[in-house]
């Protein structure tokens, strides 16, 4: 049914017993860019909580950048594994629970009816977030996260995005792709000042959303973007998709990203690969909102790809191993891993490999 998704508030968990900063992190892998509580990591956790990207019910939440996990002992091994068409989730390693692998699973696609509204929270708070290893950031960040969440719709489909600012800083959102000029995003949204952007998903294709607040470069370097997935009428063939937005993170201000990353924290895919089916389509939305850095690339190990620029069309543009990307540029990719084991991707710029914007996808 249409009508505004519930979304509980963040509330805190005490830390278990023996937790330690990589316990810590190996949560982060998982879930993205991870909070925590009163300034100092391993003393509170905050889990992060989501509206449901659609408005019908859906049963649990769902953050959508992709589920990750350490690396079988033998790669190849499928034990423990199970894997949907949108998504999947894995016998969990220690310290994490199932509860945990279901709040990243893969949001499945919209269920094919069009001119449906949905309904989204891009709310803004400032939280800390670790971000690498023994690395905490002052972030802003949408609905808790860094990316913030996945929009996703049909095209045609209405979109309500509210958005409260609960910092001192004005922000806004503005989304990529068409729509009404009065709802583009520019216009900043004061400290405890609240807007709903009222859109039509369109056109079909895979957008950026950010703030559009001067300086934009720090509210984007900060946390403020994410990804939105308009699906063509009809869909896309069945495959296990995943999004990685790339971005990066300025610690000491200086115009310079020490620490780069996809989807907020730094090598989280280097120590947690992500786990896909051998001969299965593999789906990945790839989004460039990496600030300071005028281009990024993406290079997948030993195997090729159909690239669809943005998105837009259901042909693919090129068949490739490489893909460049110049900032606010997205593409979807799609390939297939035929052989057991694990393929590395990162940007073919070494600087931003050597920063953290390394991964692996481990064929099982």
């Amino acid at each position: 049914m249409d009508g505004e998704p519930t979304s509980e508030p963040d509330a805190a968990e005490e830390q278990p017993a023996g937790w330690s900063r990589r316990d810590v992190l190996r949560r982060a892998g998982i879930a993205g860019a991870f909070a925590v509580g009163g300034g100092v990591l391993g003393h509170e956790l905050i889990p992060h909580r989501h509206a449901p990207a659609v408005a019908e019910d859906r049963g649990p939440e769902h953050h959508g950048y992709g589920a990750a996990e350490p690396p079988s002992a033998v790669v190849g091994s499928s034990a423990g594994t199970q894997h949907g068409l949108y998504g999947h989730a894995t016998a969990p390693p220690t310290s994490l629970t199932q509860a945990d692998l279901d709040a990243v699973t893969f949001p499945p696609p919209p269920d094919g009816r069009r001119g449906v509204t949905r309904d989204y929270d891009l709310s803004v708070t400032a939280r800390q977030l670790a971000v690498g290893d023994g690395v905490i950031v002052d972030a802003w960040t949408y609905d808790g996260s860094v990316p913030g969440p996945i929009l996703r719709a049909t095209e045609g489909d209405r979109l309500r995005i509210r958005m409260a600012n609960h910092t001192s800083h004005a922000h806004n959102v503005h989304l990529h792709g068409r729509h009404d000029p009065a709802m583009d995003g520019w216009e900043p949204i004061p400290p405890g000042g609240e807007f709903t952007y009222d859109v039509i998903a369109e056109p079909f294709g895979l957008h950026p959303y950010h703030c559009h607040t001067a300086p934009i470069a720090e509210h984007i370097g900060r946390g403020l973007y994410g990804a939105m997935i308009v699906d063509p009428p009809g869909g896309r063939p069945p495959a296990l998709e995943v999004v990685l937005v790339l971005g990066g993170w300025d610690l000491d201000g200086d115009g310079r990203n020490e620490l780069v990353a996809f989807n907020g924290v730094a090598g989280a895919y280097h120590r947690f690969p992500i786990r896909v089916p051998v001969g299965e389509l593999v789906r990945v939305y790839l989004v460039n909102l990496l600030e300071h850095d005028p281009i990024a690339s993406f290079h997948l190990h030993a195997q090729t790809f159909d690239v669809f620029r943005s998105g837009t069309a259901l042909e693919p543009d090129e068949h490739t191993d490489i893909v460049a990307l110049t900032q606010g540029e997205r593409a979807i990719v799609e390939f297939t891993l035929p052989e057991a084991g694990r393929y590395m991707f990162h940007p073919h710029q070494s600087s931003l490999a050597d920063r953290g914007a390394m991964g692996w996808f481990a064929a099982v």
